[in-house]
């Protein structure tokens, strides 16, 4: 299967009238920018991209800039040395874009594995936000036998050029996608479904999410984590079956300025299943960060 092409395969993004491509870091990325205030960061998660922001995205611009991005490698962005799919490689090279933009962001929100990603430029000072807003962030290493297994399965994977084609064919078959987003725990629409299709039959995007797992270490995260100074807001879904509500338990034991706001009856993709609850609960807190002028922001109706 070819790998996407934006004058092909973005015909029907999700916001294509807000997307632009910036270079920076030594490779292009796609990028969507909209609404008017302060700057709200988005980044999602492993084998995702913007697309997932789709309905979000617009609610959250109400209020604010909205800045969201593709990942590297993932999507509409050029994929980087493999070596940088790690999370300090990542998190290097979003501040970079984002001083190219010159984007600063005032709230940050990271899904899954982007809230690690935001959590870990937070402790390195390449943002500053004065909320970090986690929707059933991945901030914990994988447990028993998966944490021996799941990283150095993920390097043999990536080392063969055929795998993710493998993978891109396979995600041809019926309802394949379908039965991906069901093991999230999350139910959404077709017009998500049919993009997280088009992602998963992409090589370019299938190595760039096989070579993330590759690269990933949470155990200096786990340890810095007492460090971190922002006010955090944790989602967790209680039908979530990628990310377990206990890590949010298990990360508010260690951020001191930290809170848990669980989410009833959704999944792991809780922000494309409800995106206007979600975008209420995180402007509110918005509302309720110093920092935040609370005169300027309303719930969204």
């Amino acid at each position: 299967m070819p790998d996407l092409v934006w004058n092909i395969d973005g015909t029907d993004w999700p916001n294509r009238d807000v997307s632009e491509f910036v270079d920076a870091a030594g490779f292009r990325w796609h990028v969507q920018r909209m609404g008017q205030g302060p700057h709200l960061l988005l980044v999602h998660g492993t084998g995702a991209s913007t697309h997932s922001w789709r309905d979000l995205a617009p609610l959250l611009a109400k209020q604010f800039t909205v800045v969201s991005i593709d990942l590297p490698g993932h999507a509409f962005t050029e994929t980087p040395p493999s070596w940088r799919l790690s999370l300090s490689g990542m998190s290097t090279d979003i501040g970079e874009l984002l001083r190219v933009m010159n984007v600063r962001p005032d709230i940050a929100v990271g899904h899954s594995a982007g809230a690690a990603i935001l959590a870990r430029m937070c402790l390195d000072d390449r943002i500053a936000p004065q909320l970090l807003v986690s929707l059933n962030g991945a901030f914990m290493p994988f447990g028993g036998a998966a944490g021996h297994l799941f990283s150095p399965l993920a390097k043999l994977l990536i080392l063969n050029p055929l795998v993710p084609k493998f993978f891109a064919w396979q995600a041809s078959s019926p309802n394949a996608v379908e039965r991906l987003i069901e093991g999230t725990g999350s139910a959404i629409g077709q017009d998500g479904i049919a993009q997280y299709r088009k992602l998963v039959r992409s090589p370019a995007h299938v190595s760039a999410a096989l070579g993330m797992m590759a690269n990933w270490r949470l155990e200096p995260l786990v340890v810095d984590l007492p460090k971190f100074k922002a006010k955090l807001l944790l989602f967790a879904a209680d039908r979530d079956r990628s990310v377990s509500p206990d890590v949010a338990r298990r990360v508010a034991k260690l951020v001191p300025n930290s809170t848990i706001e669980m989410i009833h009856g959704l999944g792991h993709l809780a922000h494309e299943e409800q995106p206007d609850v979600i975008a209420a609960i995180i402007i509110k807190a918005a509302a309720q960060t110093n920092g935040i002028d609370e005169n300027t922001i309303d719930c969204v109706n």
